[in-house]
């Protein structure tokens, strides 16, 4: 992992896309995740639409961080993950307050990475982070290039070691990302971005 690309980085979020294979691949990233975790993590990961959600609780009784479902007008918060409820399209207001919308489904998609992660974009600019794992579909390539555009810092779990390569490969095609890595080093990734200052 090239980590000049962190030299200097203040972050001040973390955005997550998935779909098909997600869950696994994020409680793979997440697992024994340290607890002195101070940024907040929000993730928007595919559901069928008009099912509950159980993503909060499952990953809340796995990690050792708070772990929510986004609220509507609810302030993000240091150190905790949260997850987009079904049904929804979250987004983040530059106020650093969430935003939930029954806008038409984007690529299929109710909530949407691509708002998820534009809308970030929009609020942190520079001081974001923007990741995007596994998926079956294009969602999150378009968001992916905005976090980039707006001066974030972007990964994609590498398409070789995700279960369903489809999001990987899109949002590298659309437009490189700053890392393209397997799961392990993500979370690698991930420290580092919680002490910018290491030169490691």
């Amino acid at each position: 992992m090239n980590r000049t690309k962190l030299s200097g980085r203040r972050t001040e979020a973390v955005v997550i896309g998935a779909s098909a294979g997600g869950v696994e691949a994020l409680l793979s990233l997440l697992a024994d995740f340290p607890a002195t975790w101070r940024l907040p993590l929000v993730v928007v990961m595919h559901l069928p639409e008009g099912r509950n959600s159980l993503l909060a609780q499952v990953f809340g009784q796995r990690l050792r961080m708070p772990v929510a479902e986004a609220a509507d007008k609810a302030v993000l918060k240091d150190g905790t993950l949260y997850f987009a409820p079904p049904s929804y399209h979250l987004s983040i207001e530059r106020e650093r307050v969430f935003s939930l919308s029954c806008e038409p489904p984007v690529l299929w998609s109710r909530p949407s990475i691509d708002l998820l992660m534009s809308s970030a974009a929009d609020a942190y600019g520079a001081s974001l982070a923007g990741i995007l794992l596994t998926g079956a579909n294009q969602d999150g390539a378009k968001g992916m290039r905005d976090i980039r555009l707006a001066g974030g810092l972007t990964a994609v779990q590498h398409p070789e070691d995700a279960e369903v390569a489809t999001m990987p490969r899109a949002a590298i095609a659309l437009h490189a990302p700053d890392f393209v890595l397997p799961l392990r080093e993500l979370r690698d990734l991930l420290v580092q971005l919680d002490t910018p200052d290491t030169d490691d």
